[in-house]
């Protein structure tokens, strides 16, 4: 058993925050108080009633830090299979840990890719064996060539939480509307990367200014996301189908997206971190480690993307966690792939960019972080409660800490190392037990 004495509970699902003990036994929280002694938690533990599996008891004096819910990631590239030196699912799954995350969706752009239901069963079992609760995507379409859909109806039966070709759009509207239409059918979202590669001359950089007059690269435009966005939220809309804008970039889009709510609730967006901590003029300072698609984009976009957050336009906050090695990162700019990690920083981000310059409160940085996300995809998470999963992060918002190597990822491709930053995670608590303890 653990117990959990003063901490300051935010729990944006039921709308509720304050000083709370909270017990916890066989996985579950068994009770929420303003105050349980050990002597109280040693007759739960005794009653035979309750069946306690391990009746030791733990307490964490958490009277300095932030209990919230175990944070939620639905989107993350654990590069497995494929390409086990950038990430593979163990190592994803450490690094979702000292984030304070519990619950992930990877991505099925692998290799091979996730559009079969063996695939899937062999990255869900093996994320079975992590600590953590790991979830995976699978592919709209076979081999993300944008051609023939997969079969729905098996995928979701074998665990798929989503469909998407992340990385790639789905460019051809009659099979993107057939793949709307079966996501539909089978209750599962559609989460799309929506750029246009006709719009894109140079990926992960954006299309005029510093990508012009100091990288000497014709980059990727606005128009790539705009247009993307544009076809498919009005296809949503007219559908009134579930449909999620992944990793939005540009402030046209956002404005795309909040007239399409205001028609059809079942539309939502997620930002990134980086996309609204950072700008193109990253790329000057960072090279490739500030390379991503979509690229980062002008001050407005930035800002942009805050308001949409703020006014609940986009209500999901993902990391696009992509490592990638240090040699691929070192390649020319043009070479050099995009992505960068994100599951160690997120929260310091958010804390940092929303929270600490009056954006947001910390309810609704976390609620955008675990219960948003865990409601979009169906997920059992993202709330405390008892009788419910004793999924929780323990964090100090004003402690700082230095972002540095070495991490718990595989990689360190990340434009924010050397950077000292707010939000130091104490303990990631999943399924009740410690599975990372700072």
């Amino acid at each position: 058993m653990i117990l959990i004495k003063n901490g300051y509970l935010i729990n944006p699902k039921a709308r509720t925050e304050g000083r709370r003990d909270i017990l916890i036994a066989n996985g579950r929280i068994v009770q929420i108080r303003t105050a349980l002694t050990e002597r109280y938690c040693e007759a739960y533990a005794a009653d035979p009633s309750h069946h306690v599996a391990d009746p030791a008891l733990r307490v964490i004096d958490a009277s300095h830090l932030i209990v919230a819910p175990g944070l939620v990631d639905t989107h993350s590239h654990f590069r497995d299979p494929g390409y086990p030196l950038k990430e593979d699912i163990v190592s994803g799954a450490n690094s979702a840990m000292r984030g304070g995350y519990t619950t992930i969706i990877m991505m099925a752009n692998t290799k091979p890719p996730i559009d079969n239901v063996d695939s899937l069963r062999d990255v869900l079992e093996r994320g079975d064996q992590t600590p953590i609760h790991i979830y995976s995507a699978a592919n709209a379409t076979i081999g993300m060539g944008g051609r023939e859909l997969t079969d729905f109806h098996a995928l979701k039966e074998a665990g798929a939480a989503c469909f998407t070709d992340d990385g790639k759009p789905i460019l051809d509207p009659v099979v993107f509307l057939a793949a709307l239409k079966a996501a539909k059918k089978e209750r599962r979202p559609l989460s799309l990367h929506e750029e246009n590669p006709a719009y894109i001359k140079q990926n992960g950089v954006n299309a005029g200014g510093y990508a012009a007059r100091f990288l000497h690269l014709e980059g990727s435009s606005r128009e790539a996301e705009i247009s993307m966005v544009q076809r498919d939220v009005d296809l949503a809309v007219k559908f009134m189908a579930p449909l999620c804008i992944q990793h939005i970039s540009t402030a046209e889009a956002v404005d795309i997206v909040r007239q399409g709510r205001k028609r059809n609730r079942k539309i939502h967006a997620e930002a990134t971190p980086h996309h609204f901590a950072l700008t193109e003029e990253a790329v000057l300072r960072c090279g490739t480690m500030a390379k991503m698609n979509p690229p980062l984009r002008t001050e407005e976009d930035r800002l942009a993307i805050i308001d949409g957050l703020c006014d609940g336009t986009i209500d999901i906050i993902a990391t696009d966690h992509a490592p990638h090695t240090a040699e691929e990162k070192a390649l020319p700019f043009a070479e050099a792939p995009s992505g960068i990690i994100g599951l160690e920083t997120a929260l310091s981000l958010g804390i940092r960019e929303l929270v600490n310059k009056g954006y947001l409160s910390m309810t609704q940085l976390i609620e955008c972080l675990s219960c948003n996300p865990a409601a979009y995809y169906c997920l059992p998470a993202g709330r405390v409660e008892t009788g419910g999963p004793a999924d929780l992060v323990l964090f100090d918002e004003h402690e700082v800490w230095k972002v540095e190597p070495p991490f718990a990822s595989r990689s360190s491709n990340t434009p924010f190392i050397g950077e000292t930053m707010p939000g130091v995670v104490h303990y990631t608590i999943c399924g009740g037990k410690v599975v990372y303890e700072k």
